[in-house]
């Protein structure tokens, strides 16, 4: 696998948020449910704070300021309701949407070669491509709620 093909990968799942949040305002993205599930808004984040991770591992800028990765990192508290530490539904969408366009830059051009170079993460060896792909993996897992969590935010409609 090419960078140009992984980074298409993260594409495709930013236009499926696009399209599961089509006409939802920042209340829907909010909405909690009577399961223990997260909200959209919620899962949006962790999406961002995800593709943050990934632009890092890449040597590229962060999109999020470090409080707010902090706000929708694995294991951080849900979010129930609006307030100062909770990204807005339209400038989570921006955000995810700027992280593509550093993905396209950085992503896109790295060889296999490239990718198959060793990376360290934690304790674990592997390449960058593994690391990568777990990330757009654990991404792609997160957009894939999008579909619930809209149709649990008040719409009804079959978006895909």
């Amino acid at each position: 696998m090419d960078g140009a093909t992984l980074a298409r990968a993260f594409e495709r799942n930013l236009r499926v948020v696009e399209m599961q949040t089509d006409g939802l305002t920042h209340e829907d993205s909010l909405t909690q449910h009577p399961y223990n599930v997260n909200c959209l808004n919620w899962v949006l984040g962790h999406v961002a704070q995800n593709r943050d991770v990934v632009l890092g591992v890449l040597g590229v800028d962060e999109v999020l300021s470090e409080r707010r990765r902090d706000r929708y990192a694995r294991e951080s508290d849900p979010v129930t309701g609006d307030g100062p530490d909770v990204v807005r539904l339209d400038e989570l969408l921006a955000v995810v949407q700027t992280q593509q366009r550093r993905l396209d830059e950085s992503l896109a051009p790295l060889t296999p070669d490239e990718l198959a170079a060793p990376h360290v993460w934690g304790d674990a060896e592997m390449s960058l491509l593994r690391r990568v792909h777990f990330h757009y993996f654990h991404e792609t897992y997160h957009v894939g709620q999008t579909d619930l969590l809209r149709q649990m935010s008040g719409k009804s409609d079959a978006v895909l």
